[in-house]
């Protein structure tokens, strides 16, 4: 017996599809090789933020590609490194920082395309593959280092890069940590764990510790798990269920409020909230290379920096 009642089921509509003059085709990939089983993936699509002009930015983890989607849809590529870019986050700044698997954290600058190293260690070691990024109100970066973790080996982990400089990482056991976003008073950030199939809720401390962490939504089924979230402007949580095709919406005590379901594929990576009055989700489609929308009746939470309303 469920605990709750049924969800409402929406579905997406398409706002913009990669062109096929990006989609590589006939190509393998080293991260393909190791996180999608050689498969020849012509784009994995991710990291969508928006910027101050109603811009989306998207990254293409395979190719290394950083993609700029104008408000009518039309895709520009700003950049293209020998790297593996997944989470975005705007700084107030108007600079865009990069989760890259294969490098660590990079900084890049919007109007020249030029990518810059922020953090390519920690204590003079290599992150495991770094996965996704969020700045809290107080400009204090956070990421998840997910490397290749998972029930197996749960030594996935979680950082802050204070504005200070200083890098702590607040614990080591998650198996396999995805997307992340501070609840509405941050005074606790929400981690995806892909492999568990669970968010859990990490408290923050006065001092910047942690302790206490819980489950907090327990999903199920699909081919791999929770993926890149969202927060409302009413502290609830969206999130996007890769490899089951849909997000799901939860209010504030984690209730399932709404599933979107995609209508193009079954892996919906991340989401982000933006156009008019911030009330859409824009979601990414990675195994057809589409973005796909959903107009809500509440925005999103404001979040540091011109993205991410």
């Amino acid at each position: 017996m469920s605990l709750y009642p049924p969800p409402e089921t929406v579905k997406a509509e398409v706002f913009a599809r990669l062109p096929e003059e990006f989609r590589r085709k006939g190509r393998r990939s080293a991260w393909a090789d190791a996180n999608k089983r050689g498969e020849e993936l012509h784009s994995f699509l991710e990291g969508p933020a928006f910027d101050a002009r109603g811009n989306l930015w998207l990254t293409d983890i395979p190719w290394g590609r950083i993609f700029r989607v104008s408000p009518d849809g039309v895709f520009t590529l700003v950049a293209e490194y020998d790297g593996e870019p997944n989470g975005l986050a705007f700084h107030r700044d108007g600079r865009l920082f990069i989760a890259d698997y294969r490098k660590g954290i990079l900084v890049l600058d919007p109007g020249t395309g030029q990518i810059e190293p922020v953090l390519e260690r920690a204590r003079g070691e290599c992150f495991k593959g770094v996965n996704d990024l969020v700045f809290a109100a107080s400009g204090d970066l956070y990421f998840t280092d997910q490397g290749q973790t998972g029930l197996h080996d749960p030594t996935g982990r979680l950082y802050r890069l204070g504005t200070d400089g200083r890098l702590t990482c607040l614990f080591d056991t998650l198996p396999s940590p995805n997307g992340l976003v501070p609840n509405k008073a941050e005074t606790a950030i929400y981690v995806a764990v892909t492999r568990a199939n669970a968010i859990w809720r990490v408290p923050l401390a006065a001092d910047g510790s942690t302790s206490k962490v819980g489950l907090f939504i327990q999903l199920s089924g699909g081919l791999s798990g929770p993926d890149g979230m969202a927060l409302d402007s009413d502290g609830g949580l969206w999130v996007a269920h890769a490899g089951n095709g849909c997000v799901w919406g939860f209010d504030i005590l984690g209730a399932p409020k709404c599933r979107i379901l995609s209508g193009e594929g079954l892996f919906t990576t991340n989401l982000s909230f933006g156009g008019e009055a911030g009330q859409t989700v824009y979601i990414t489609e990675s195994e057809s290379g589409t973005v796909i929308k959903y107009r809500l009746p509440v925005a999103g939470k404001p979040l540091f920096g011109p993205s991410n309303r």
